[in-house]
């Protein structure tokens, strides 16, 4: 980019270079803003007893210092390296004048050292130590964060990389931990309280007069129907970028965190979504990504342009940039109300164009799971005869129990989707109109594992390239691996999903099976 620099953005510039050198002391190893890539021996932290201490502490995002939490003096926390078949045995160490808590995400551990306070283990008290200690059952990338009160907003995360007993059948130069999150000057507990009182404070990309006469976005009479409706098409994201700055390695945008590589390499980029509530479309113009692992576990390579990764996702990447020059690497959040941004290159310094927040979605009827277009008899239905109070739509109440007869209706359940279907086939929100594959072969069988038990997905049944784009409401259940397979009911396609995974995304106004997947190494 050739653009004129002038004394303020100079100012700027030589007050980022002069708190770069403050900002390293806050970043581990892997994290710095020039990050040569993984390479043996590389763990920040390693072996069978480590220890990790929680504290309170400053961290700088693009110049400006923010208030954070994080573990052994670095935000985000450091690496992890282990290894398939040891065992760990892991000190932390709580510093904070509360209680906390470190949950391993995607870990097959025993209940009680599963770190989710109220659930497997009471918490850590402040000025007290706890120790994990379990055996690694498993390989792939993963991470780790705080399951108390709101700390994990403040950085209380990092990654964990476990490496196979055996040699790792993805193969690769270079690698590289993509740590993308989101952080805020503001107060986790004021955000929070803000969306109690007001959901939408924090959306400033809503519809309006000027937009309804220029003709953009709804039209007048669907404006009306969804005011009725109480409903808002813009509502994407629950917290946006007017509060949050987007993070990859716990630098922002100006920061440019840079990932090295030489021209002809083979780079394995280990992307960790650590963010609160924030899912990011990923991509890196120019170069197309070879999804091999989601979730830690391997799968049949997959070639994408962009993929969408939702909270607490890992997917890992190959990318094989042939060029000597430098590529930008995009985190857009979903509701396009800013990115996360960092740079692929063979040289420190380099930067490469950073392109333009795309147009921000509209939710649909569909996503909001009411979609009665494509019913025979349906098509072109008014829908000036919705109950909008009682949220019917004819005979389609979203708290009608024939919709799902095997859920009781309690407290807990607050509406059920009317029109559930299968939505696997789709681009993620936001990419309708953006060629996510690359390949648009037929369906063809897939391998689905990563350590024993893995196995073949059948010919002509859903490839799980149709998986990796279309995520995003999120089903985790800790401690635990599942199996996740079609929904058998009247009006849903058989998808012939059978993948084993730790969390499975869910597209708006999909229905879908969950079986947990007894096994002897969960506890």
């Amino acid at each position: 980019m050739n653009e004129p620099i002038d004394r303020r953005q100079l100012l700027r510039g030589a007050t980022l270079a002069g708190s770069g050198l403050a900002l390293a002391a806050w970043m581990p190893a892997w994290a710095q803003s020039v990050s040569p890539g993984l390479t043996a021996p590389l763990p920040i932290v390693s072996g069978e007893d480590i220890t990790l201490r929680i504290a309170r502490q400053t961290m700088m995002i693009d110049g400006r210092p923010s208030k954070a939490i994080g573990i052994n003096g670095t935000v985000p926390a450091p690496l992890i390296r282990l290894r398939e078949g040891q065992n760990v045995r892991l000190h932390v160490v709580n510093d904070l004048d509360e209680d906390s808590s470190i949950h391993w995400h995607g870990l097959l551990v025993p209940t009680q050292f599963d770190g989710v306070p109220g659930i497997s283990f009471p918490g850590i008290k402040p000025r007290s130590t706890f120790t994990y200690e379990f055996p690694i059952r498993q390989a792939g990338t993963y991470w780790y964060h705080s399951h108390s009160g709101l700390q994990e907003q403040l950085g209380h995360y990092g990654p964990i990389v476990i490496d196979p007993a055996g040699a790792d059948p993805i193969q690769s130069d270079r690698e590289h931990v993509i740590v993308l999150s989101d952080h805020s000057p503001i107060s986790p507990e004021a955000i929070f309280r803000r969306m109690k009182v007001d959901p939408g404070s924090l959306n400033f990309q809503k519809q309006t007069l000027a937009g309804l006469l220029a003709g953009r976005d709804q039209p007048l009479k669907d404006r009306v129907d969804w005011g009725r409706m109480r409903m808002d098409p813009t509502d994407i994201s629950d917290t946006t970028g007017a509060a949050y700055t987007y993070l990859v390695n716990g630098h922002g945008p100006r920061d440019n965190w840079t990932a090295l590589f030489t021209p002809g390499q083979r780079v394995r980029l280990r992307f960790i979504n650590a963010s609160s509530m924030t899912t990011f479309n990923v991509r890196i113009p120019g170069l197309a990504l070879s999804i091999v692992q989601a979730d830690g576990q391997n799968v049949m390579p997959v070639e994408v342009e962009e993929f969408q990764i939702g909270v607490a996702e890992t997917y890992d990447a190959i990318v094989t940039p042939v060029e000597d020059r430098a590529y930008t690497l995009v985190g857009e959040a979903v509701d396009r109300s800013g990115m996360a941004r960092a740079t692929l290159a063979p040289r420190a310094g380099m930067a490469a164009d950073v392109p333009a927040l795309r147009k921000r979605p509209l939710a649909t009827m569909k996503d909001m799971g009411m979609d009665m277009s494509n019913m025979p008899g349906m098509e072109g239905m008014d829908m000036s005869g919705m109950n909008h109070g009682g949220m019917e739509y004819g005979s389609m109440n979203m708290r009608d129990p024939k919709n799902a007869p095997g859920v009781a209706l309690n407290p807990g359940v607050q509406t059920i989707s009317p029109m559930p279907m299968d939505r696997t086939g789709e681009p993620g929100q936001g990419l309708e109109g953006v060629d996510v594959f690359l390949s648009h072969e037929a369906p063809r069988p897939y391998f689905v594992g990563g350590r024993s038990g893995g196995r073949e997905m059948d010919a002509g049944k859903t490839p799980i390239n149709e998986v990796l784009a279309t995520m995003k409401p999120r089903l985790h259940l800790f401690g635990h691996h599942h199996r996740f397979s079609e929904q058998d009911r009247q009006g849903v396609r058989s998808v012939g999903l059978d993948l084993v995974s730790q969390s499975y995304l869910v597209i708006d106004g999909e229905s879908l099976t969950y079986q947990v997947v007894s096994s002897p190494h969960a506890h």
